[in-house]
């Protein structure tokens, strides 16, 4: 349990850091979107490509990685259909929650509780992979369209390649598949900038936070709740169920996939809902709330389990 909190900790400690640069007037204006798209544009493709071209292929293509992919698709079925059919919102908002109900933190939480708690690192790989190579490709072009206000096929069948994020990821993947090494000239800067990922998408979410109230806009309360109790509450017991019933998986691995889909919405919903101005307050919304809500979440999945 000292793995997770510890991995709780850090986030906070680092987004509280984003909080106090804005309070202060430190950076100065508009700050905080700067280094959103500097994260989203270099840091970020950096440290994918580093990561996917270095991580163990045989544990990233595990039937882990069905259990996560289908975990995923059932999150955003049902809060698609609420939220969408039920409640009628808009694509660019439906999209904003459906994805905070199901894109996991495996970065910068993910690695630290698969390190911590499980004691192997590339447990988070085959989320991380699904994520970058299917479901965040799919996410950013429904952004793109929505905020263009039209719908462009040659734009959809053209995302990947104009995704840094996701050139970078297949880039990484391909070179590691065909046993292919970086050269040190070339892989330590990569590493360096990708190191700075993370932590400027973490203390740009913590400068949004100076001024603005969870749960303030009083017409997104529900998809804010609907989606980080999918998130933290029901994802992990579909994890359960796929890992248990359909996919056999053994206990190790069951425990590693049920208690990694409890992990909060990840960072990059709110780097996405910024780049392309999406409802960006919901988005912030529901990263906060989830990261809240997943400390319990996997503690008592810890308790269950082991």
């Amino acid at each position: 349990m000292i793995g997770v909190l510890e991995g709780f900790a850090i986030i906070g400690i680092v987004v509280a850091i984003g909080y106090v640069v804005e309070r202060q007037g430190i950076l100065g204006k508009n700050a905080g979107w700067t280094l959103n798209r500097f994260a989203f544009f270099v840091a970020l493709p950096a440290l994918m490509f580093t990561t996917l071209s270095t991580a163990d292929l045989h544990v990233i293509f595990s039937a882990r990685l069905p259990v996560a992919a289908f975990s995923f698709l059932a999150m955003v079925a049902v809060y698609t259909i609420i939220a969408g059919l039920l409640l009628r919102r808009g694509v660019g908002r439906v999209t904003v929650g459906a994805v905070g109900s199901s894109l996991l933190n495996a970065n910068n939480m993910g690695l630290p509780v698969a390190t911590y708690i499980f004691g192997d690192p590339t447990q988070v790989a085959p989320i991380l992979l699904f994520q970058l190579i299917l479901a965040t490709p799919t996410c950013l072009a429904i952004f793109d369209i929505v905020a263009k206000g039209y719908v462009s096929f040659r734009a959809i069948a053209t995302q990947p390649v104009r995704n840094p994020i996701i050139i970078a990821s297949l880039l990484g993947v391909v070179l590691n598949a065909f046993h292919l090494k970086v050269p040190d000239v070339i892989h330590q800067p990569l590493s360096i900038l990708g190191g700075a990922g993370i932590p400027l998408i973490l203390v740009a979410f913590g400068m949004s936070l100076r001024g603005n109230k969870p749960l303030a806009v009083a017409g997104e309360r529900l998809e804010t709740l609907l989606a980080v109790g999918l998130k933290v509450a029901l994802m992990p017991v579909a994890a359960y169920l796929l890992g248990q019933f359909v996919f056999h998986l053994p206990h190790d691995d069951l425990f590693a996939a049920t208690a990694l889909a409890a992990l909060p919405t990840a960072q990059n919903l709110f780097n996405f809902a910024s780049r392309y101005n999406q409802n960006v307050g919901l988005a912030r919304d529901i990263v906060l709330l989830s990261s809240i809500g997943a400390i319990p979440s996997l503690l008592v999945i810890a308790a269950l389990m082991t």
